[in-house]
C-alpha cells in the first residue's frame, strides 16, 4: 500500500507573500491557508465578533488561520493540511514580527471544532489588547475586590497562580498582582468573545488544574467587559443561568 504524500510545508514569509488578506468591518486583518477546520462563513463571522474598541488594538497585526504551525529548532514552518508525522512539533499558535507586523499563526487543525479555534484566537486577542492598552482600572477594581473577598476559583491557570501569590503578601506580591489583573482581564476579555460568537456553557471551559471560578464572580467580570465593550451589530452579550436536574 502507498504512503500518503507529506504534508506542503512553507515559511511563514512565503504564507504571507502568497496569501492575501482580508480586512473585516471592525478592522481586523485576517487570512487563511491550506485544509483548515472551519468555513469561510464561521471564520468570517469569528473575526467579525471582535468589538470595535478591541480591534483598536490590533493596528499592525494579521492573523493567519493555517492547519498546522511546525516548531523545528529556531525555525516555523506551515503545513498546507493535517498530517500526523507533523502534529508532535506543532503548537496551538506563533507570533512572528514580519517587516512592521506581527503575523500571529494559528493552528486550526490541532483543535476539534470552531469552539476550540475560535477560543485559541481570542485568548491572543485578549493577550494583544492586554499588551498594547493595559488593564481597566474599573475592572481591576472589581476583580482584586473578589479576591480580597475570597472568591473560589479562577478563569486560567496564569491567573489562579498568580493570585496566590499576589494574596500571600510576600516581597513580589506587588509583581503578582499586576500579572494577576493582567490575565484575569486577558480571560475575561476571551470568554466574552467567545459568548458573542457562540453560546457557551460555562462548564465546557473547566480545566483539571484548578477550580473554576465561581459563576456569579464570572458574570460580574463578563458584565464590565460588555460596558467597556459593547458588542458590534448583529451580535448580542446576555448571561444565562440553569437550574441543575
Amino acid at each position: 500500500m502507498s504512503q500518503a504524500a507529506q504534508a506542503i510545508t512553507r515559511s511563514p514569509a512565503e504564507i504571507v507573500r502568497l496569501t492575501p488578506v482580508s480586512q473585516a468591518a471592525n478592522g481586523v486583518c485576517y487570512a487563511s491557508a491550506g485544509e483548515i477546520a472551519v468555513n469561510s462563513f464561521d471564520l468570517e463571522r469569528m473575526v467579525a465578533a471582535v468589538p470595535m474598541a478591541i480591534a483598536a488594538a490590533l493596528q499592525r497585526k494579521a492573523y493567519y488561520f493555517v492547519p498546522l504551525t511546525v516548531s523545528q529548532g529556531d525555525d516555523t514552518l506551515i503545513a498546507d493540511r493535517y498530517d500526523v508525522a507533523l502534529s508532535d512539533n506543532a503548537v496551538c499558535h506563533r507570533n512572528l514580527n514580519l517587516g512592521d507586523s506581527q503575523c500571529v499563526f494559528i493552528s486550526t487543525r490541532l483543535m476539534d471544532d470552531k469552539f476550540s479555534v475560535a477560543f485559541e484566537f481570542y485568548i491572543n486577542v485578549g493577550h494583544a489588547l492586554v499588551e498594547r492598552a493595559g488593564v481597566s482600572q474599573e475592572f481591576s477594581q472589581l476583580v482584586w475586590s473578589q479576591a480580597e473577598a475570597g472568591v473560589r476559583g479562577e478563569t486560567s491557570l496564569d491567573a489562579s497562580e498568580a493570585r496566590k501569590l499576589a494574596t500571600a503578601n510576600g516581597p513580589d506580591a506587588e509583581r503578582y498582582k499586576t500579572e494577576y489583573l493582567e490575565a484575569a482581564f486577558s480571560d475575561a476579555v476571551s470568554i466574552y468573545l467567545l459568548s458573542l460568537y457562540l453560546d457557551v456553557d460555562y462548564y465546557d471551559l473547566r480545566e483539571r488544574d484548578y477550580p473554576l471560578l465561581a459563576p456569579s464572580a464570572l458574570a460580574e467580570r463578563l458584565r464590565k467587559i460588555f460596558e467597556l465593550f459593547p458588542p458590534n451589530a448583529g451580535f448580542e452579550f446576555s448571561i444565562l443561568y440553569k437550574r441543575r436536574a
